[in-house]
């Protein structure tokens, strides 16, 4: 089962406040836990929302909308993409985890879709499709 790990943001993590070395070193450490036991496949931090853009959709429309963005709570400073058996895995993981901000700080897991997530509305023609492409792209 693969799930991404979203660290969430705070108000220093949108201010753009960089980690101490200490966390920095600690994270790393957590990192290569993850690596030794095959479950990472992506990891990284994000820049605050100040550097960001949304692009809103409706219908043929697009509109680019400049950050920052409201409700730090909403948003997210970090992520890693793992493999793990289980979300019980998951959760034992990111209880390891250091806190990944100097104060109070959240973390959720997601699972990502998979090919049999849509068995009902995909041929088995798509359904290869979906999974080589994965294979080939690790992800899609």
């Amino acid at each position: 089962m693969r799930v991404m790990v979203f660290v969430k943001a705070t108000e220093d993590s949108e201010a753009g406040v960089m980690p101490e070395a200490e966390l920095f070193e600690a994270m790393g450490k957590f990192n290569e836990e993850l690596m030794k036991a095959g479950i990472l496949l992506a990891a990284d931090g994000l820049k605050p929302t100040s550097a960001a853009k949304r692009v809103a959709f409706d219908g043929p429309g697009r509109t680019v909308i400049d950050g920052p963005f409201a409700e730090t709570r909403e948003l997210v400073a970090g992520f890693w993409l793992w493999e793990v058996k289980d979300m019980a895995e998951a959760v034992e993981w990111v209880k390891r985890c250091p806190n990944p901000m100097p104060g109070p700080s959240e973390i959720e897991i997601r699972p990502l879709f998979e090919a049999a997530d849509f068995a009902e509305i995909l041929s088995p023609e798509l359904t290869e499709q979906y999974e080589s492409n994965r294979a080939e792209h690790k992800g899609f």
